[in-house]
């Protein structure tokens, strides 16, 4: 069975729990309300054949740059979210992006999944899950 290609470009609909989501990454609570109200947008680039996947996100105040292949660890610099790093593993449960990152965070990670013309992210911490949905504009 061949997996689904996430190419594109997407803009968030919605997100919910994110403020919960981010105290336990312990951002501070000014950084927490600005991130809340921001809509970023995604744009993906996966290689199906080789599971290369790039994932840009893009916020008026930061980008986040995410390289890896499907089923790689690798060391995964989230500076730019909460001045961290751990190992970061991206594998297919089906036809889901299963992210496992290990560090000093006890289960941290996120699964990624469309539906149509949604992408659809969780993020989880410490027991805690936040989510977002985006609609694909290309």
């Amino acid at each position: 069975m061949s997996k689904p290609n996430y190419s594109g470009k997407y803009q968030m609909l919605e997100q919910t729990n994110m403020d919960t989501y981010l105290a336990c990454l312990d951002i501070n609570f000014a950084l927490r309300k600005i991130v809340c109200l921001l809509k970023p947008s995604k744009e993906i680039v996966h290689d199906v054949a080789t599971g290369a996947m790039k994932i840009h996100t893009i916020t008026p105040f930061k980008c986040f740059n995410m390289e890896f292949t499907i089923g790689q660890e690798f060391t995964e610099d989230l500076g730019p979210v909460d001045g961290r790093t751990c190992q970061t593993t991206v594998s297919w449960d089906g036809d889901k992006l299963v992210c496992v990152q290990r560090g000093e965070k006890e289960g941290r990670g996120w699964t990624h999944w469309l539906e149509e013309d949604k992408l659809h992210l969780e993020m989880r911490v410490q027991g805690v899950i936040a989510k977002q949905v985006f609609q694909k504009t290309e």
